[in-house]
């Protein structure tokens, strides 16, 4: 598996996690994912999957880094405290590696949510910063009431189908020095299936390149999703089989050539 920095810090992560957003797979596939170098695992209070978490990763903690999320109606000084709280109890930990804003929320003042993350860190509850589905502008705002610690990273919806964040969020994330999760790399799984609902010159082409590269059209979509610099991904599968397919995205790289027939196909 193939490491990155985890923003402007020491800290590698594996390009390819393991997501559990809408997760129904059990145990097995996240300690598979983990056997297979998938040791960052992405969660939430508001997934209500972090038992499960808490299951897979029970003595071996000190191999996977957790994210997890507070929930953007919970942004308020107490409220974060108390997710944090609730959070470590249903993963079983005494730290969570990553703790991101789920979601941006005007109700509650950033300022404050920013102050109960920095808490956090400094009792040591948490070891990263981070935040999911934020704007340029809305991660500015934050990291400007952040005194000692950087936002690492933004958990976003980035793939083939889905690029708007070229546009301004991947560059400024890149200059910066700031991790982009993506999430939803598969386009919930139309980028894995040759689904109808991509078009026909789309499916050409993705077909093509994994017919080349003897891969799946999955592992394709993946690898593209990662050729990119400060880009990670975080797939979700319920199953052992589709989890090591997943896995096996990363360890290898689609050529330049490749990268550019995917771009003007996509």
């Amino acid at each position: 598996m193939e490491l990155k920095p985890l923003g402007n810090t020491d800290v590698m992560v594996p390009e390819i996690g393991l997501g559990t957003w809408s997760y129904n797979g059990g145990v097995a596939p996240l300690k598979r994912g983990i056997e297979l170098g998938a040791t960052l695992i992405d969660t939430a209070e508001g997934y209500y999957t972090e038992d499960i978490v808490g299951k897979a990763i029970k003595g071996i903690r000190d191999r996977v880094f957790i994210a997890t999320k507070v929930s953007g109606r919970h942004l308020d000084y107490d409220g974060v405290l108390r997710a944090a709280e609730g959070s470590l109890m249903q993963l079983e930990t005494d730290y969570i590696d990553l703790y991101l804003i789920h979601w941006p929320n005007p109700h509650f003042p950033i300022k404050d949510t920013m102050r109960a993350l920095e808490k956090l860190a400094d009792n040591g509850v948490m070891k990263y910063i981070g935040v999911s589905n934020f704007s340029v502008e809305e991660m500015m705002e934050a990291q400007s009431y952040l005194r000692n610690y950087q936002i690492v990273s933004n958990q976003v919806l980035y793939n083939l189908n889905s690029r708007e964040i070229e546009y301004d969020l991947l560059p400024y994330c890149q200059e910066n020095k700031i991790t982009i999760m993506a999430y939803t790399p598969l386009d919930n799984g139309n980028l894995a299936s040759g689904s109808h609902f991509l078009k026909r010159r789309k499916l050409n082409v993705l077909d093509e390149i994994a017919k080349e590269t003897k891969k799946t059209m999955a592992q394709v979509a993946l690898n593209w999703c990662t050729s990119h610099s400060y880009v990670i991904a975080i797939p979700k599968s319920d199953n052992v089989k589709r989890t090591t397919e997943n896995c096996q995205a990363s360890g290898w790289r689609l050529s330049k050539e490749q990268i550019n027939r995917l771009n003007e196909a996509f």
